[in-house]
């Protein structure tokens, strides 16, 4: 995701509780916090941010490691958006920001198992 960001073809949306995402954020992604109304099974608690997401660029959801932003992903597509989740979620992107051990041996099965 990292190389498709800088050329701005991407929208971050990350849905985790505010005061998480002022703590530690991928930069240039927007916070809309319905992590606890998706968890709960509220889905729509997502529509009243849809007026911040455009709808020309596809929009990648994070939550802290991509299970909840699952249901944001797939509630953004039934609106008619291109969405992905970023898999793993924040606490995957700061293993690739960091290149850990863990990530290395993630992204070498990945190739192994594609």
């Amino acid at each position: 995701m990292d190389d498709r960001r800088s050329d701005d073809d991407v929208f971050v949306l990350d849905i985790r509780p505010e005061l998480e995402y002022r703590e530690n954020h991928i930069s240039g992604s927007i916070n809309a916090p319905v992590y606890r109304d998706l968890q709960q099974g509220r889905i729509e608690a997502l529509d009243s941010h849809l007026a911040r997401i455009p709808d020309d660029t596809e929009v990648v959801t994070v939550c802290k490691a991509g299970i909840v932003a699952r249901k944001a992903t797939e509630h953004l597509e039934d609106a008619g958006y291109t969405a992905t989740t970023l898999t793993g979620g924040y606490t995957g992107w700061r293993q690739y920001e960091r290149n850990t051990v863990l990530y290395r041996i993630i992204s070498v099965l990945r190739k192994i198992v594609r």
